[in-house]
C-alpha cells in the first residue's frame, strides 16, 4: 500500500539523517500520514517534523527541510514534488507516472484490485444478523445483518478467513411466553400457524401480562420445562424453529446474504455446564440472592450464570458460544455487530471471558449499531408496531419500477424491468443503511430509505452503468487499454486529475474500513468517485475527443472508475445491472 511505502520512506530517512549526526538520537515517533484537505498541499501530508520538534527542542520548520532535502537526492520516481510548508508540514506529491501506473494496475488486477495480504494466517468470526425465533424479521434486524454481511467481505477482501455465525435466538424464557400464549388461545392445529400469528400471540401475552402478572411466571415454568426436555413443549419449539428458519432464509435470498453458520443458543445447551464448573474452579463466582453471578472489576452489574431457580442465562449460553468458538475455529478476532443498547451486556461479556481465560479485551469488538426506529422511539415485538423487512424490500423493488416506468428508457422489456427493479431497490435500502456511520440512528421515514436519488445506492449503480455505456460503445473497434502510451504528453485536465488523484486511494480505504469497522468509509470513497466521474462526462466528450490520443485516455479513465466502482458495491454487498 503506498502510504505504507511513504511511511517507511521517511522512517528510513530519518533514520539515515540520525547517523550522520544531523539529527541528535530520539525516540521515533509514529509516522502518520494523510491526505491534506486543500489539494494544493499535495496528495499526503505529514505532521512527523513538528512531532520530533517537540522531543529534540528544534524549530520543526528546519528539520521539515533536512528530511525533505534527504528525499530529493533519492530522487524517488512515484514523487513529482515534496514540499514543506510552515509549520513544520511536509507534502508530497504523486508523479504522473505513477497515477497512470495506477490506472494501469487497476485495468490488469480488475477484480483484485485493492486485494491485500494484510490478514494472511488470521481468523477473524462475525457474529451478526440474530434474529429471534417465532418472530418475523423485522427492520430493526436490517442493520445487524448488511452491516455485518459488508464487513465479512471487507475482512475477506483483506485475505482474512472469515467465519460468519448467525447466532439465532431460539432459545430463553421468551419461548416460555409462546408457549403459553399458543396453549392459552391458540384454536389451530401447529401446523397450520404462520409465523405472522406466532407474533400476534407472542403480543397477546405480553398485552394480558400486564393485566395478569402470574402469566410470566408460567412462561418461566414453561421454559424450565423445555431445558428438562419435556417433548410435548419441545415439539412446540421444534415447529418455532423451523417455520421462523424458512421465513428468514427468504429474507436472506432476498438480500443476497449467505451467512456460514446458522447456531442457535439452543446449540450450546450442553455446553453450558463447562463453562460454569470453569467459572467455579477459577473462584469467580459468588453467590447473590440464590443467583450464582461473577462480580467484575469497573462494571458494577455482576453477570449472571444461574438464575435463583438454577436455570441458565442468556449470558450463560454467550459464554459458552464463546468457548466453543475459541476450541473450534481459534479466532484472532471476534467482531458482534449488535445493537448500541447491547452495550454494557457486552462489556459484561467480554469481561466474564477474559476472567474466565478465552482471550484478552483486543480479541473482542462490539460493533455496536444505532437502532431503526420511529420518530417517538424504537421499534417492539411487544407492543407490535415494529415493521416486517419483507415489507420494507418488496416496497423498495415496486418504487424502483415505477421510476424505471417514468424514466425516458424504453428499451426495457418487462422481465429486464423486474431484473433492475431487484437490484435497484434492494441496492436502495442497503446503501441508506451503509452510508451512515454504523454507531447513527435511523430513523424510519419511508420517503429517505427509498430515495433513489442523490447520495443513494442508484446513483451509484447509475454512474456504473454509464461507464458501462460509454464501453459498450467502442467493443467492436480494436481498442486496447494501454495507459503508458499517454506519458508522452501529460494533457490530463482539472476534472481527468481529479478522478486519477482519487481512484489510487482504494486499497488505503479498504484498510480503513477493516480498521475503524466502518463500511460507510467505502459508501463515502464510491459517492465521491462518482461525483468526479459525472462532473468529468457532462464537461468533455469522450468518444469525439479532438484527439485519438486523449480519446483512448478517457475511454481508459472511464474503465478504471468503472472497476474501482464495482470492487466497492461488491463489497458493500450490492449488484449493479446491466443497464438503467
Amino acid at each position: 500500500m503506498i502510504t505504507e511505502k511513504i511511511r517507511e520512506l521517511i522512517k528510513e530517512t530519518i533514520k539515515e539523517l540520525q547517523k550522520e549526526g544531523v539529527f541528535i538520537e530520539f525516540k521515533l515517533p509514529e509516522i502518520i500520514v494523510e491526505h491534506p484537505e486543500e489539494k494544493t498541499h499535495g496528495d499526503y501530508s505529514t505532521n512527523v517534523a513538528m512531532v520530533i520538534a517537540k522531543q529534540i527542542k528544534k524549530n520543526p520548520l528546519e528539520i521539515a527541510k533536512q528530511i525533505n532535502w534527504k528525499l530529493k537526492i533519492k530522487n524517488w520516481k512515484f514523487l513529482d514534488k515534496v514540499e514543506v510548508i510552515e509549520p513544520g508540514f511536509i507534502n508530497f506529491f504523486f508523479s504522473k507516472e505513477y497515477l497512470i501506473s495506477e490506472l494501469k494496475r487497476i485495468l490488469i488486477e480488475r477484480d483484485k484490485y485493492g486485494l491485500s495480504k494484510i490478514g494472511k494466517g488470521k481468523t477473524v468470526i462475525i457474529d451478526y444478523s440474530a434474529p429471534n425465533i417465532a418472530k418475523s424479521f423485522g427492520v430493526g434486524h436490517l442493520r445487524s445483518t448488511i452491516i455485518g454481511q459488508a464487513l465479512y467481505n471487507i475482512y475477506k477482501f483483506l485475505d482474512w478467513k472469515c467465519i460468519g455465525d448467525n447466532h439465532l435466538g431460539d432459545w430463553g424464557t421468551q419461548f416460555g411466553k409462546l408457549i403459553v400464549a399458543i396453549k392459552l388461545w391458540n384454536e389451530k392445529k401447529l401446523k397450520d400457524l404462520t409465523i405472522q400469528e406466532l407474533e400476534i400471540l407472542y403480543v397477546k401475552l405480553h398485552q394480558e401480562a400486564e393485566k395478569n402478572p402470574e402469566l410470566l411466571e408460567q412462561a418461566r415454568q414453561e421454559f424450565k420445562k423445555l431445558e428438562q426436555g419435556d417433548k410435548e413443549i419441545k415439539k412446540i419449539w421444534q415447529f418455532c424453529v423451523s417455520i421462523s428458519l424458512k421465513e428468514f432464509d427468504k429474507i436472506y435470498k432476498l438480500l443476497g446474504v449467505k451467512i456460514d453458520y446458522a447456531l442457535g443458543e439452543s446449540f450450546y445447551q450442553d455446553k453450558m455446564k463447562a463453562v460454569i464448573e470453569g467459572a467455579k474452579k477459577r473462584d469467580i463466582t459468588e453467590k447473590s440472592q440464590d443467583a450464582l453471578v461473577i462480580p467484575l472489576q469497573d462494571i458494577k452489574i455482576p453477570l449472571m450464570l444461574l438464575k435463583s431457580d438454577g436455570a441458565t442465562t442468556y449470558a450463560t449460553r454467550d459464554l459458552a458460544t464463546i468457548k466453543y468458538r475459541i476450541e473450534k475455529w481459534k479466532p484472532d478476532l471476534i467482531i458482534y455487530e449488535v445493537g448500541a443498547d447491547q452495550k454494557l451486556y457486552l462489556q459484561q461479556l467480554f469481561k466474564s471471558a477474559e476472567m474466565l481465560g478465552y482471550g484478552n479485551k483486543e480479541k473482542f469488538v462490539h460493533v455496536a449499531h444505532g437502532l431503526v426506529r420511529w420518530p417517538h422511539g424504537k421499534f417492539s415485538t411487544r407492543r407490535g408496531d415494529t415493521i416486517h423487512l419483507e415489507k420494507v424490500l418488496e416496497e423498495a423493488i415496486v418504487r424502483a419500477k415505477e421510476m424505471i416506468e417514468k424514466s425516458t428508457f424504453k428499451n426495457f422489456s418487462q422481465k429486464e424491468k423486474e431484473k433492475v427493479a431487484k437490484i435497484v431497490g434492494i441496492g436502495a435500502i442497503k446503501y441508506n443503511d451503509l452510508s451512515r456511520h454504523h454507531s447513527q440512528d435511523i430513523i424510519f421515514d419511508w420517503e429517505r430509505i427509498l430515495s433513489l436519488d442523490g447520495n443513494s445506492g442508484p446513483y451509484l449503480q447509475y454512474t456504473a452503468v454509464r461507464c458501462q455505456s460509454v464501453l459498450d460503445k467502442i467493443k467492436k473497434e480494436k481498442f486496447e487499454i494501454n495507459p503508458p502510451l499517454f506519458l508522452k504528453k501529460w494533457r490530463v485536465n482539472q476534472e481527468e486529475e481529479l478522478i486519477l488523484r482519487n481512484l489510487y486511494k482504494f486499497p488505503e480505504i479498504v484498510q480503513r474500513a477493516a480498521d475503524s469497522f466502518s463500511p460507510n468509509i467505502i459508501c463515502n470513497f464510491a459517492f465521491d468517485l462518482s461525483q468526479k466521474y459525472n462532473l468529468f462526462y457532462e464537461k468533455h466528450p469522450i468518444l469525439t475527443a479532438e484527439t485519438n490520443e486523449i480519446r483512448e485516455f478517457r475511454l481508459t479513465l472511464t474503465a478504471g472508475v468503472k472497476q474501482v466502482l464495482k470492487n466497492c458495491l461488491t463489497l458493500l454487498g450490492i449488484s449493479i445491472p446491466e443497464k438503467m
